[in-house]
This record gives structure tokens, C-alpha cells and sequence, in this order.
């Protein structure tokens, strides 16, 4: 498995097209997950943290504008 450090590295090095085709994955995978299994704690942090993400990344796309 690689580090955090190594997986942050090639994230960076995506294309915009890449880094939307992986975020389409792990939110596929998950949901996934959920529906499978809706007691998944894994699948649902990954939501909730998933949210919470969002929220800060809208309040500062909001406080840009």
C-alpha cells in the first residue's frame, strides 16, 4: 500500500479530466458500499466527510465572489 504522501504526489500530478474521473470513483465506490450495506461506518464517513468538504469548498467559492 502506498503513503498518504506518495498517493497526495500523484494526485497532484492528474489532469483535471483524471482528478474528475477519480472523484466519480470513490464516490461510485462508496455509495456502493452503502447500498450494500447501509451500516458501512467506512462508506459512511467517507459521505459525511464527503459533505463537509463540499460546504467549506462552497463558503469559499461564496467568499471569493
Amino acid at each position: 500500500m502506498k503513503t498518504p504522501t506518495d498517493l497526495w504526489e500523484e494526485i497532484g500530478s492528474l489532469t483535471e479530466e483524471d482528478t474528475l474521473q477519480l472523484v466519480t470513483t470513490l464516490v461510485a465506490t462508496y455509495d456502493q458500499r452503502l447500498e450494500r450495506e447501509p451500516n458501512d461506518l467506512a462508506a459512511r464517513d467517507f459521505f459525511k466527510t464527503l459533505e463537509s468538504s463540499l460546504v467549506q469548498t462552497n463558503a469559499c467559492n461564496l467568499n471569493r465572489r
